[in-house]
């Protein structure tokens, strides 16, 4: 995937980025130029001061890719709120709905040789427009077998719309950017429901989310980890070994609680009304069901909420089901019927590797093939979250997730890791993910994702992933990135990464870095280029550049001594020799140093440091 160009044209604007922003990615040049002689991955980087609105491109992505995603959907399924209805549903989501309410999107994206008839090009230019108060929709720009003018959404075929979009839009964030991740979490939970849509009806399921936006935040740190050492081969996880240090996953376990309590209105949605169950029995009781039945001990009715991804004797659900792709790779599985949980443990060696490369066989690989069947058993410990709650989430645009939506205690969780351990480089016994540091964690996290979307067609949304890194893993971060994903046949992926740090944009040619700034009086957010050759250039030139606009390569404080001693020598009447000591015993080797000194010496005013750059 290649971005071009946005524009918001909705008259509101989107968070800080006016009605009317636009910035294309790439000019024409420079994508003829990448196109004829690519260098391999590169992101986009965008950097500047605090609050300059850098994530705000990269929400407008996301909730843009949301909208998109909503709408191809719908033709399958979308829970009731988004099923508007002028009589039955008059507050439902309508398909014009969105926020941002108005806009324009440039890019390529790669299509698949099998896909390509004889002479096509190799990437599809689309572009996706919303008008105010209108639904999206995507044109095929350079398709010869439609004409541009007047080509909408709606004329392409679902196979075409399909191979239009991105394969993956990946959210992750070292801190709690809760806008960013918003999009994010509607999707999770639209899979959700779609899960227990057909749980309820009895209707199969894939065994993996029918939908391509993924935040991957800290409650799927382990199954990243777990997929990556589990399947990727020694060369995949070079980037691993060579920072962080981390070797073989040594063992682990899964927890899956088979039932729940239900609620009278969860009852009557499993077994009356348009749904295939039976109904209530002549003395008020529902009949059991292999989804709901009673529990002779409490009088209480329960929800199998696994049921649908077991094999329930069905030959054909035998060889697909996650619970029974799990239980056949497992070194030892046990059921529990006093608390109706199953439990699966995996001591890893070439036997239990090669059950899971059995058991999760996917062209793009089956790291992410189980990564995937992971991702459906984690979202199902969504299940306490209200419809109310879901509801306003659907609807929010600033909603806080971390403060509405309910965190499970583990043994109410349906689907949890335990005795997680692998071995570290140096480290005799084996360790816990929990016993990491947070740039440890973060490094794993970010590369993990990295490397289970490396084959795929995919839009990398990075915010701050490096905030915990030292500086020789920021220095090195690129590198890292570039190895993690590398050039693979009908893959492309795009990435935008925020950050703070100096070291990214030395790494990277100016025309992928973003320069972004606030103004102070209207609060509106602009980019512009860095003005200046990035690439190799040192850390000093770039912090004291428009990028971060600091003129000082000292501390504050070391700052206001050294200023309090340049003061000094400016009122005069000091003896110069005692104060060059005196600066020499207080203050380190900088710059700025080094240019008060040679004034003294030249016994001219102190230079005021405004060329250091």
């Amino acid at each position: 995937m290649k971005l071009l160009r946005l524009k918001i044209t909705d008259p509101a604007g989107f968070r800080s980025l006016p009605c009317g922003f636009e910035h294309h990615f790439r000019t024409e040049w420079s994508l003829q130029e990448e196109l004829a002689q690519p260098e391999g991955f590169a992101p986009f980087v965008c950097a500047g001061p605090n609050g300059s609105g850098k994530s705000n491109l990269l929400e407008a992505l996301a909730a843009i890719f949301f909208q998109l995603e909503v709408q191809r959907v719908r033709r399958n399924f979308l829970p009731d709120i988004f099923q508007y209805d002028p009589d039955d549903n008059p507050d439902g989501i309508q398909e014009h709905e969105g926020y941002p309410n108005a806009y324009e999107l440039e890019y390529l994206i790669k299509l698949p040789k099998e896909s390509r008839s004889s002479g096509s090009p190799e990437f599809a230019h689309v572009v996706v427009i919303k008008e105010r108060d209108k639904s999206p929709w995507l044109r095929w720009e350079n398709n010869e077998a439609f004409p541009v003018e007047g080509f909408a959404f709606s004329r392409l075929s679902d196979e075409e719309r399909d191979l239009l979009l991105p394969q993956y839009v990946l959210g992750y964030s070292s801190g709690e950017n809760e806008i960013l991740s918003l999009p994010f979490f509607k999707m999770r939970f639209i899979q959700f429901d779609e899960y227990w849509n057909a749980l309820a009806r009895q209707l199969p399921y894939p065994g993996r989310p029918e939908t391509r936006l993924a935040y991957l935040d800290s409650g799927f740190s382990q199954a990243i980890l777990l997929c990556n050492l589990l399947l990727q081969d020694e060369a995949t996880l070079q980037p691993f070994r060579e920072d962080v240090g981390i070797e073989a996953l040594r063992e682990f376990r899964i927890v899956l609680r088979r039932s729940i309590p239900t609620t009278s209105q969860q009852i009557a949605a499993f077994t009356s009304g348009e749904y295939a169950l039976p109904t209530e029995t002549q003395d008020g009781r529902f009949t059991d069901t292999n989804v709901v039945y009673l529990d002779p001990e409490t009088g209480d009715y329960r929800l199998n909420l696994l049921q649908g991804l077991e094999a329930n004797g069905d030959e054909r659900t035998e060889r697909t089901a996650i619970v029974e792709k799990l239980k056949r790779c497992a070194t030892l599985h046990f059921y529990d019927e006093a608390s109706e949980t199953l439990i699966l443990d995996y001591r890893i060696n070439e036997a239990t590797k090669q059950a899971f490369r059995a058991n999760f066989d996917d062209p793009a690989g089956p790291a992410l093939a189980l990564f995937q069947a992971l991702q459906v058993l984690l979202t199902l410990n969504l299940y306490s979250v209200s419809d109310t709650i879901k509801t306003d989430l659907y609807r929010s645009t600033s909603h806080y997730v971390s403060e509405t939506v309910p965190t499970l205690a583990s043994d109410q969780r349906i689907m949890r890791f335990k005795n997680f351990y692998f071995a570290m480089q140096g480290v005799e016994k084996p360790m816990l993910l929990k016993d990491l540091s947070d740039g440890e964690y973060q490094m794993l996290h970010s590369l993990g994702l990295c490397l289970l979307f490396r084959k795929t067609n995919s839009l990398f949304l990075l915010d701050e992933p490096e905030t915990h890194f030292n500086p020789h893993w920021r220095a090195s971060f690129i590198t890292r990135l570039r190895q993690c994903l590398p050039d693979v046949e009908d893959a492309g992926q795009e990435m935008l990464v925020t950050t703070h740090t100096p070291f990214l944009i030395s790494d990277s040619k100016p025309e992928k870095v973003l320069v972004f700034a606030k103004d102070k009086a209207s609060g509106k957010v602009s980019i512009e280029p860095p003005g200046f050759n990035t690439f190799g250039a040192s850390i000093n030139k770039i912090t004291m550049s428009k990028v971060f606009g600091k003129r000082e390569t000292i501390g504050g404080h070391a700052q206001e001594l050294l200023e309090a001693l340049r003061t000094r020598f400016e009122q005069g009447g000091e003896d110069n020799e005692a104060l060059i000591t005196e600066i020499n015993q207080q203050l380190g080797d900088s710059v700025e140093k080094v240019l008060l000194i040679k004034a003294i010496l030249e016994g001219d005013q102190p230079d005021n440091g405004e060329e250091q750059g």
